[in-house]
């Protein structure tokens, strides 16, 4: 199950409360503002932003999964 539309058009970045781009692989959300990722977990979007992954290193931490 993937995360709900209607969810998705209502979240914004807990840090700056900017827009969020859903990744292509549909594994988090991007804020383009802070260059933020917030990972999406077993269908739910982690929304802390000591949780936030900087996009550099977005990679980085697939490669190590």
């Amino acid at each position: 199950m993937a995360v709900d539309k209607e969810l998705l058009d209502i979240l914004v970045c807990p840090k700056c409360k900017g827009s969020l781009e859903l990744t292509e692989t549909k594994d988090g959300l991007t804020c383009h503002s802070c260059r933020l990722l917030y990972r999406i977990i077993d269908d739910i979007p982690v929304m802390l932003i000591d949780e936030a992954l900087p996009l550099d290193q977005r990679d980085e931490v697939k490669s190590n999964e």
